[in-house]
């Protein structure tokens, strides 16, 4: 038996409704193949469509049975094993937004209606400070596990997009936004901000500021500032690129809008190679995360060459916490994309010695004029936590990667050759929770608990 073929023509009677011709051709299938992923749970799906559930169930579990590590047949059993169960639903959403953004959808919306408020449990012994923490269901948000305690803060978590409007805000005293990206969190931060408008808690990262970061805009303004050499980002569709090819200066990155830590994001060396670079990120786009602005939306980003007279590229992070700079990494790799998981640091004491120069001594390793731009930089975001990614250019410019409110800060792990980067982290860390603290403090919530709600 020819399992290829008899597959597809489950798949064709399935696509024109013919559910019973579909199901006869999958049981031919499995007939031949028990085990056959694919029938397995194309079978499930045509039941469950159907309303058959314990068929569905059947198909599922057989599924999972045969292919244990597979995450879709355990995401296909747990949908038809807990329909009701909000939880689920958000797990679901998340697993599926890259391979299903259409379910993704349809499983965020269950898992988020009439659930976008969850209190999470107070640890202190103390009086708690009311914080209100709003989100995105759709990712895009900053960590803030680490500088928000659940010991000093009783936080309620607002997943924006889901929040009933007519519903009043929770009593609180701070909220934080941590809603940062604003490439792909249109819809939450247009929320937040609606939201916001009702509440006279002092925030942390208003929402408004945040929705004018995005990666083209924030080019385009921070470019105006002396001493900030800024990529040129224009967001132009995969058929608008193409056509433009022969007036495109190479080489070139390509990217799409929305991801972080170089994910669908390409080097492009030559006009030869610009083809198959927009062919592979415009199938991502096809296959974008639920709620992205644009499938077919890419960015063309000029190139700035990172990299010193050693030939090695070097990216540094510094982090703008209520108003004040602090050093967090220097990562140094061989590669044009410079990630410090990724990079030579671990491999290299050179680099590190390096990159402990910069923690110990930021104004000495990045010159006055850097040190200038930073400032500007700083208040053109107006942000109380964001962060910058940059290089240095020969003449002691800045040549900008990025700049949000969504850089990340986790401690290194425990192995003694990191312990030069501890201070560091710490420091940032302390940072953010005091400003937590110091914007609540004004506000005399320890008698009023309501004064913001």
């Amino acid at each position: 038996m020819d399992i290829a073929s008899a597959l597809a023509r489950a798949r064709n009677l399935a696509a024109v409704a013919d559910d019973a011709g579909a199901q006869a051709a999958y049981i031919e299938v499995l007939r031949a193949d028990p085990t056959h992923l694919s029938a397995l749970t194309e079978l499930g799906n045509l039941a469950l469509t159907g309303g058959f559930r314990s068929a569905a169930r059947t198909a599922y579990l057989e599924a999972v049975r045969h292919h244990p590590g597979n995450a879709i047949a355990h995401i296909n059993l747990a949908n038809v094993l807990a329909p009701e169960l909000h939880e689920a639903h958000q797990g679901m959403a998340w697993a599926l937004a890259e391979t299903d953004p259409e379910r993704a959808e349809q499983h965020l919306d269950k898992g988020f209606r009439g659930h976008a408020r969850v209190i999470q449990p107070y640890r202190g012994t103390g009086t708690a400070i009311p914080l209100l923490l709003l989100v995105s269901a759709r990712a895009g948000n900053i960590p803030t596990q680490l500088w928000i305690d659940d010991r000093h803060f009783a936080i309620t978590v607002i997943y924006t997009e889901y929040h009933d409007p007519g519903e009043p805000l929770p009593p609180h005293a701070l909220v934080v936004n941590a809603i940062g990206d604003a490439d792909l969190c249109h819809t939450a931060l247009a929320r937040a901000v609606e939201l916001l408008a009702r509440s006279a808690a002092p925030i942390i990262n208003r929402p408004d500021r945040v929705q004018t970061t995005g990666r083209a805009a924030i080019a385009r303004r921070l470019a105006l500032i002396p001493g900030v050499v800024a990529p040129r980002i224009d967001p132009s569709s995969p058929a608008a690129i193409l056509a433009r090819a022969g007036e495109l200066a190479f080489p070139l990155l390509l990217r799409r809008p929305g991801f972080h830590t170089g994910e669908h994001f390409l080097f492009v060396p030559t006009r030869a190679d610009l083809d198959a670079a927009v062919a592979s990120l415009a199938g991502a786009a096809a296959r974008a995360r639920p709620g992205s602005r644009g499938d077919e939306e890419l960015l063309l980003i000029s190139y700035l060459d990172a990299r010193g007279a050693d030939g090695m590229a070097r990216k540094y992070r510094v982090m703008f916490i209520d108003g004040v700079l602090y050093p967090l990494h220097l990562a140094i790799s061989s590669a044009w994309k410079v990630h410090y998981y990724t990079s030579n640091m671990a491999d290299e004491a050179a680099y590190r010695e390096e990159e402990r120069r910069f923690l110990e001594d930021m104004p000495g390793v990045l010159g006055p004029a850097a040190m200038a731009a930073l400032a500007r930089i700083r208040a053109e975001l107006g942000l109380e936590y964001a962060g910058i990614d940059f290089a240095l250019a020969p003449d002691g410019a800045l040549l900008l990667f990025e700049a949000n409110a969504t850089m990340v800060v986790f401690p290194p792990g425990p192995e003694p050759v990191w312990d030069y980067r501890r201070r560091a982290i710490a420091d940032i860390l302390s940072a953010a929770t005091r400003m937590l603290v110091k914007y609540a403090a004004p506000a005399d919530w320890r008698g009023r608990p309501n004064m913001a709600s």
